[in-house]
């Protein structure tokens, strides 16, 4: 198939575009490479997935374009008319949407609805896009079902999320695209982002410096391997619709709608207290972490955990990966690549 992957040079996207170049499929990807953080990790993913594709009959075609850019994204639609899409770019970072909110509603909003009115044009057979975990908010119900409610975020990244879904359905209920948003929960592994939790505590723990926890370490995490997540997104994208009589329930999500929309969440399915999870990281480092706690800070949400019982029922997904062993698996990666 022909696959557009945005945010191709991203954490999420640059797995996805690694897997699907793998398996002979020709991957397009757009990348802005900003400097949200090192822009050198995305130039050395890009590298990786250069350097498979020529092993793969060249099947990498890299584009350094903006989803906020109409223009090039309706020319590249009209160019290349691809199959499916994968929509991974994103302004990711909860704390970050606090001190910067409007660089959110531009990316994740308007740049949603480029990729989305340019599939609904060029007749895309499928959309999946990145949701977050982070879009349940307040919710204290747990493990979190996507039947629950989402109407009280604590942060304009998952406000923009939730507008995400929305646009989504309305665009599915109006003209018949398929889409499927996925609420990624706490994803992590090699090549992660620097802004996240284990790479940062990594980073630190090695340099012998202290670690910040917030709200004293009590938070709890559905810690979900990158290896895990790639394999589901990717169960998901290869369903057609059309072939999918889930699709088509006789009880959907939405009764009064037609629209060929879902959501799922794809998670490991277990609460992980960040206790146990610096244990792992120093076993993995065989140092001893020097904490720092911190009050609870603004936007935080307290603990994940999500059910997954929909997306393994519909497309058999089950996460493999224990949290030690996908904690050193990262931890090898970051000493490997940073050659400590």
């Amino acid at each position: 198939m022909k696959i557009l992957v945005t945010g191709c040079a991203g954490f999420i996207g640059f797995h996805l575009s690694k897997k699907l170049i793998e398996r002979g499929d020709k991957v397009y990807g757009i990348d802005n490479l900003n400097n949200y953080y090192d822009v050198r990790l995305k130039k050395s993913r890009l590298k990786v997935l250069k350097q498979l594709a020529k092993k793969n009959k060249n099947n990498f075609y890299f584009f350094k374009a903006d989803i906020n850019n109409s223009n090039l994204i309706k020319k590249y639609f009209k160019k290349y008319k691809f199959d499916k899409v994968l929509h991974m770019a994103a302004q990711a970072g909860v704390r970050y949407s606090l001190k910067n909110p409007e660089k959110y509603l531009q990316t994740n909003i308007l740049g949603f609805f480029n990729i989305l009115k340019q599939s609904k044009i060029n007749k895309i057979k499928h959309l999946v896009y990145a949701s977050t975990s982070s879009i349940y908010g307040a919710s204290t119900q747990l493990p979190y079902r996507e039947t629950y409610s989402t109407d009280h975020p604590l942060q304009i990244y998952a406000v923009t999320k939730k507008t995400n879904e929305l646009l989504a359905h309305a665009f599915g209920n109006l003209y018949l695209l398929p889409t499927t948003g996925l609420r990624y929960f706490t994803v992590y592994g090699p090549w992660g982002r620097p802004d996240m939790a284990l790479f940062k505590f990594t980073q630190n723990i090695l340099k012998n410096k202290p670690i910040e926890l917030y709200n004293r370490g009590l938070h709890t995490r559905d810690f979900t391997y990158i290896d895990d997540i790639v394999d589901g997104t990717i169960k998901v994208l290869d369903v057609s619709p059309s072939k999918n009589k889930s699709w088509n329930s006789k009880k959907p999500e939405v009764s009064s709608s037609k629209a060929p929309f879902q959501v799922l969440n794809i998670g490991y399915g277990e609460r992980v207290p960040l206790k146990r999870f610096i244990t792992a990281i120093e076993k993995a480092t065989s140092k001893k972490a020097k904490i720092n706690k911190k009050p609870f800070q603004p936007g935080d949400i307290k603990d994940t955990y999500s059910n997954t019982q929909k997306i393994k029922k519909k497309y058999k997904y089950f996460s493999k990966t224990k949290i030690e062993v996908g904690v050193k698996k990262f931890v090898n990666w970051y000493r490997k690549y940073y050659r400590i």
